[in-house]
């Protein structure tokens, strides 16, 4: 197994700078997600590991061995693609076979390690058809099987699960997670899905314009984000302005929140970010943080969405567990508090979180 550091990457295209200066470590044997929107630049890192893409500069390691100008075969790496890339005229065992037959593997290694992924990936059944007899997730599944039968150093997955459908998704990503765990391969995993990257993945890099923007736990990411670009990136929040003086948030409607992490900076306009899960509804106006209109509803079963407006003029989105007593209608008044050590304080310009120490 394979730790990957990556040290002041630059790709270029021309006279256009991708990615500038990137620099990154994914730790021996975790499954590491580079997660953003598209043209974001990490798909093209993803084949500056795989050896796929020129490097125009900084330094590529796995381990201690410089893999800059290393050939894509030498470099023990399996890759998983959007569009499988299986071959279609061998079979599903051909095709798990291939990579040990190209590393001139024995009879007998050959037969065992291919069952065993033959079964791992639970395809057996299937060892005798040809690859358009197959589902989407079926033959996803041959392509890990034939990306981890060589026992590679490092797994790379360029948006695996795209072209399936939402339950095969679901179904695959606790088979990629599975396997990854059992087998303990360092694993970089790209999506633009974040409920995927937050489902599979010990950590994250969120990256927007070439630039990783937070890397971090999946709970991290979602609860502390370095900025706005992440905060709304993954999941869904509310942004309020309001004014931090002294330690504590003012909002326009004259509602205040004390932090006192923040009572040491100094005061300035900025950014509030409310989880819709954060706000708490009460049932009283006096003490409440918001008195808000409920604009419509979105029944999702276990859960209901709200989108309101609040007497600070912004428009948000509440989620409150369903009961059989709800009577919110449109049009119709709620009072909200705010869970306040869940709320995360932003500069006026998005970029820094201001309850993340230096």
């Amino acid at each position: 197994m394979s730790e990957i550091r990556i040290k002041d990457a630059v790709k270029k295209y021309g006279d256009n700078t991708i990615i500038k200066d990137l620099s990154l470590d994914i730790k021996d044997g975790e499954l590491f997600t580079l997660l953003g929107p598209s043209g974001c630049g990490k798909t093209t890192l993803l084949r500056m590991i795989a050896g796929f893409n020129s490097i125009e500069g900084g330094s590529f390691y796995f381990n201690d061995k410089l893999i800059n100008d290393m050939d894509p075969s030498k470099r023990n790496i399996g890759m998983v693609f959007q569009n499988y890339a299986i071959f279609p005229h061998l079979t599903v065992r051909q095709n798990v076979e291939f990579g040990l037959k190209n590393r001139k593997a024995d009879k007998d290694t050959l037969k065992t390690e291919t069952d065993k992924f033959l079964n791992a990936m639970q395809i057996m059944e299937y060892q005798d058809r040809m690859p358009e007899r197959l589902s989407g997730g079926q033959q996803q599944r041959v392509a890990l099987a034939r990306a981890l039968v060589i026992k590679p150093d490092v797994l790379l997955m360029d948006e695996p699960l795209s072209n399936l459908d939402a339950k095969l998704r679901l179904e695959m990503r606790v088979v990629i997670r599975n396997i990854q765990r059992e087998v303990g391969i360092t694993t970089v995993y790209v999506t633009h899905d974040q409920e995927e990257a937050m489902a599979i993945s010990d950590r994250i890099a969120v990256m927007k314009d070439g630039v990783i923007q937070h890397v971090g736990t999946p709970k991290n990411i979602y609860h502390r984000p370095a900025n706005v670009f992440v905060a709304t990136f993954i999941g869904r929040t509310n942004l309020i302005k309001a004014e931090l003086k002294s330690g504590v948030i003012h909002f326009s409607n004259g509602f205040t929140i004390e932090l006192d992490r923040l009572k040491d900076l100094p005061d300035q306009s900025v950014q509030v970010s409310i989880r819709p899960e954060e706000f708490v509804l009460s049932h009283e106006a006096q003490g409440s943080g918001f008195k808000a209109v409920v604009n419509d509803s979105v029944y999702l079963g276990l859960n209901t969405q709200y989108f309101i407006k609040l007497e600070t003029g912004d428009e948000a989105q509440i989620v409150r567990e369903s009961t059989m007593e709800d009577d919110y209608e449109p049009g119709s008044e709620m009072y909200l508090g705010v869970n306040k050590e869940k709320i995360n304080v932003f500069t006026a310009d998005g970029e820094r979180n201001l309850l993340l120490s230096e």
